[in-house]
């Protein structure tokens, strides 16, 4: 088939296809189907061609949109990045990649050249070709002219489309050999590559998209094994890893989501993530495919996200439990325009499902992944309010199943695993065998790596992520557990559970908690010691955490997803400033409480792991830069210090 916008505006070129909500004026598809036409003439010029794989670097803007539809006129892989990256952080996604191109825009620009070409400080040494003397841009820019630069070799042999003509391209993969030569195999600073701007680029070896010649659009088709995107997982445990999706996994996730959420001629989807995100970038290929509407949001803001609700009759949008709880305490509700709230990216807490059911919220919690192309299983409002912790049953097409670490499906009931397989889950990870292999069980399907269950009626629950467990003293941990146990305390907002090395134990308990506000305002605020005694009334000794440190809020990937690096660093932080704080004697004192806490009651024979609760869902922050030695932990004293200013 042929790229999905130029099918939609032959079927309705007057629907309505986007409204940015900055300035309110609508794009039909007509009008978003000439700017995607002009710019994959103007990439063509530039010598982008199919199988390329083209970079972004851009804010949610209406560009973006068109270049997102104009890819895939162009029969390439479009590689959204994060526009908050800095070059440093830019650089390795561009060569894991084999970015063959860089777009950006005025606000990325300097990040963009940083990461693809350098500073430019010491290019003048380097080679003939510098900076200086006309023409002389090769080296520097990786442009072999304003007309186009040598694009990585194609084979054109390779079956990829499902058409055919003699004058008709078909969407290929690229060879190994080819991507070995290509910008960025070996580094993205290696070979220079190409940069393009949608805006008047302030550094000359930036080339203007307004100023590229208009080059032939090939009249590509698509098959549903095709490459349509290639995008970044959030890497909440580590190394994020680059995720291929076909046009058929895109495909058969837009259709099951429609046939669980519903679609209406006039729907409007509100598109508030960034662009790069999954849950930002799909509605933009599902509207297509629906013919229906996007509303989209430069940046996130919980009182005008709601605003933009009402004021353009919104019915549909995708948050992650932070966005959703801000926009309540802004707004009190949502409108009642509202058909559907995806709600995902981290767990949702129970009792923001029941903040939903109290106002008539039609919150849609659900479960999903990059390597999914969005949702797994999703529940509806019923659903989510009569069996709290649930995310649904699957979506049409998607099996999920239980299993143990040997790869045994497990009955109804018992947790494990979750396993899945299906159209929308991608083959593997680009460029990595290694994780690939690791990732799909001995029949094809993935292993998610999230730790649930499924009940008697189908109905999927989850728990926690498998590397969140924790093995103190040979005991096995469940972080779900702890966690779930510690927001029972009303001063509590939020937690994340982690272990910490130990020498004596092997790993040890460490929770970082946000406080509820009445709790860090109070005059007798939350403390460690609160905490802990609080959790001796409900935890075995070995599951209590023996480092508690608190934060305004927590570390997240963009995606929503606790970033458990970043939660872990800052338990040690606290843990280590909080012994460098105390003498020799409080230390063997608090590891003498601890020995007497772990041998009393059952701690020691109570080994059964147990089911609930999780580790990765609350509060929406950014990585934190505060004082780790201002938190309050419970191997140090129990006096209260500054709170972690994490915004």
């Amino acid at each position: 088939m042929r790229d999905w916008l130029s099918h939609r505006v032959a079927a309705t070129p007057d629907a309505e296809a986007l409204v940015p909500a900055a300035s309110g004026e609508s794009l039909t598809y007509a009008g978003l189907d000439a700017r995607a036409a002009a710019l994959a003439a103007r990439l063509s010029g530039l010598g982008i061609e199919p199988g390329d794989h083209l970079a972004v670097v851009l804010g949610n803007r209406t560009e973006y949109v068109a270049l997102v539809h104009a890819a895939m006129r162009l029969g390439v892989r479009l590689v959204p990045c994060s526009d908050r990256l800095t070059a440093a952080e830019l650089e390795p996604k561009l060569a894991v990649a084999d970015a063959t191109a860089l777009v950006c825009g005025a606000d990325t620009e300097s990040v963009a050249v940083a990461a693809a070409l350098g500073d430019g400080s010491d290019d003048g040494d380097d080679g003939e070709d510098g900076e200086d003397g006309e023409g002389g841009t090769t080296t520097a820019t990786g442009w072999r002219s304003v007309a186009g630069f040598e694009p990585a070799d194609i084979d054109a042999d390779t079956p990829g489309g499902d058409g055919d003509g003699a004058d008709t391209e078909t969407v290929t993969d690229v060879s190994e050999e080819a991507r070995a030569d290509a910008p960025g195999a070996e580094g993205a600073t290696a070979s220079p590559l190409p940069v393009v701007s949608v805006d008047d680029p302030d550094d000359d070896r930036v080339v203007d998209i307004d100023a590229a010649p208009e080059g032939d659009v090939p009249a590509v088709r698509w098959g549903r094994g095709d490459v349509l995107l290639m995008l970044f997982t959030s890497g909440s445990t580590g190394k994020p890893k680059l995720v291929p999706l076909s046009m058929g996994n895109v495909l058969a996730s837009a259709t099951a989501s429609a046939f669980r959420l519903g679609v209406l001629p006039d729907d409007r989807y509100l598109a508030t993530l960034s662009l790069h995100h999954t849950g930002g970038i799909m509605p933009l290929y599902r509207a297509t495919l629906y013919g229906t509407s996007v509303v989209l949001r430069e940046t996130f803001d919980a009182g005008g996200a709601v605003d933009d609700i009402r004021r353009y009759d919104v019915t549909g949008v995708s948050l992650v439990p932070t966005m959703l709880s801000r926009m309540l305490d802004a707004r009190g509700t949502l409108p009642d325009s509202l058909r559907a709230v995806l709600l995902g990216g981290a767990p949702a807490p129970d009792s923001l499902v029941e903040r939903c059911r109290d106002f008539s919220v039609p919150v849609h919690p659900t479960w999903g992944m990059t390597e999914a192309a969005s949702q797994i299983a999703t529940a509806r409002p019923r659903e989510a309010f009569d069996r709290p912790g649930t995310v649904g049953r699957p979506l049409l097409w998607a099996d999920v199943t239980v299993r143990d670490e040997d790869g045994t499906r497990l009955p109804a009931g018992e947790t494990g695993e979750l396993v899945v397989s299906g159209p929308s889950i991608a083959a593997g990870y680009y460029g990595d065998a290694d994780a690939t292999d690791a990732a799909l069980t001995g029949d094809g399907a993935l292993r998610t790596g999230d730790v649930g269950y499924r009940d008697e009626d189908g109905y999927v629950y989850v728990l926690n992520r498998l590397d969140d467990r924790i093995i103190s003293g040979g005991e096995n941990v469940d972080p779900g557990e702890v966690a779930a146990a510690i927001r029972e305390h009303p001063g509590v907002d939020d937690v994340a559970v982690s272990g910490l090395p130990d020498d004596e134990w092997g790993e040890r308990v460490a929770a970082l908690v946000v406080p509820a506000e009445r709790a860090a305002t109070a005059e007798d605020p939350l403390t460690a010691a609160a905490v802990e005694s609080f959790c001796r009334e409900r935890l075995a000794g070995f599951k209590i955490p023996r480092t508690i440190a608190f934060v305004e809020e927590l570390p997240r990937t963009v995606s929503g997803t606790v970033e458990r690096p970043a939660v872990r660093d800052r338990l040690e932080r606290a843990r280590d400033a909080d012994r460098g704080a105390v003498g020799r004697d409080d230390v063997a004192d608090a590891e003498e409480r601890t020995a007497r806490s772990e041998g009393a009651g059952d701690g020691a024979d109570s080994g059964d792991d147990a089911g609930g609760g999780d580790s990765s869902d609350g509060s929406d922050g950014e990585e934190d830069t505060g004082d780790p030695a201002a938190v309050d932990t419970a191997e140090g004293k129990d006096e209260v210090g500054d709170l972690d200013d994490e915004e």
